[in-house]
């Protein structure tokens, strides 16, 4: 619920209660965002500030991304990410811990990532190849190196955001980031998760840096209304629109509103940029030559596994 309103220059600031204690918001946790329970969508540049504790929420701001980094992104990235995956269990709003049984959606990672795939750990034992460590480079980076090469601008972008508008929160993670190799050019990301028309289950975001402040971007491509970001604890969201930047706290309860597609082919492309902790964990201190060696690895598995 909204306690407070005022302006700074041209950044509109909100102190904003739960609605929900903790305990009865537990109960919130893999269901739908009820558009109900959102009194107030955000459409505008603005800082949002929990009353009670004073600790920082949301920084929304307004078309900060150069269109030309957009547009790079989305031509090549947006067929990978149409890729059907059933791995997003909670946040798809799936009851199975049988991965088969949870509903097809388009959700996938680039970047890196700290699991190895099945046909990966099958390659290696039949190869009888035994790795010091388990984090690999997503398919997306190994199959198509040169789109990955022309996503890094908008990410790269994002970065610059964060750094700027949350800078206590960048400085930690970054410091993280910089510790390891296996990380997006010189970003503080270790990993990016695309989602295509996909409305989140209410979740806490599980395995980035708990240091670190998550964000978000949207790419869209024809007419839609709904997808509001939405902390359906204080019952407020954001609009977030092509070029606009997100950063908030993924470990308050979120999720996002239906999307209703105004032509056939309308799009929402969302964009989540961020440093997975185990891949620190497992990483840091480790060299460039180490990540080139064991990257190097795994593809040449891969290579031979498809002949």
């Amino acid at each position: 619920m909204l306690i407070k309103k005022e302006k700074k220059g041209s950044i509109t600031i909100y102190y904003v209660d739960k609605d929900l204690t903790d305990e009865k918001a537990i109960s919130l946790k893999n269901k739908k965002v009820n558009p109900n329970s959102i009194t107030l969508v955000i459409k505008e540049d603005a800082d949002v500030y929990d009353h009670t504790s004073g600790e920082l929420l949301a920084k929304f701001r307004k078309n900060k991304l150069k269109p030309e980094n957009v547009k790079e992104f989305y031509e090549n990235v947006i067929k990978f990410a149409e890729r059907e995956t059933s791995n997003r269990g909670s946040a798809s709003g799936s009851k199975s811990k049988n991965v088969k049984n949870n509903p097809k959606i388009m959700t996938n990672i680039f970047g890196y990532f700290d699991y190895l795939s099945p046909s990966q750990k099958f390659a290696l034992k039949k190869k009888g190849i035994t790795l010091p460590l388990t984090i690999r480079e997503t398919r997306f980076n190994m199959d198509y190196p040169e789109n990955y090469q022309k996503t890094i601008p908008l990410i790269q972008e994002i970065d610059e955001q964060y750094a700027k508008l949350v800078p206590k929160k960048y400085g930690l993670q970054k410091k993280k980031a910089k510790q390891t190799p296996f990380r997006i050019a010189d970003t503080c990301f270790t990993t990016v998760t695309t989602n295509v028309n996909f409305q989140t289950t209410i979740h806490k975001d599980v395995g980035d840096d708990p240091q670190g402040f998550g964000n978000l971007s949207v790419i869209e491509y024809g007419k839609y209304t709904g997808g509001e970001t939405c902390f359906p604890q204080y019952g407020i969201g954001f609009d977030v629109r092509t070029g606009d930047v997100l950063f908030m706290n993924v470990h308050e309860w979120h999720g996002n509103l239906p999307i209703h597609k105004e032509d056939e082919e309308a799009r929402r492309l969302s964009i989540v940029c961020y440093l997975r902790l185990r891949i620190w964990e497992k990483t840091k201190g480790k060299t460039r030559k180490f990540m080139v060696k064991h990257n190097q690895t795994l593809k040449n598995i891969r290579v031979k596994n498809k002949k």
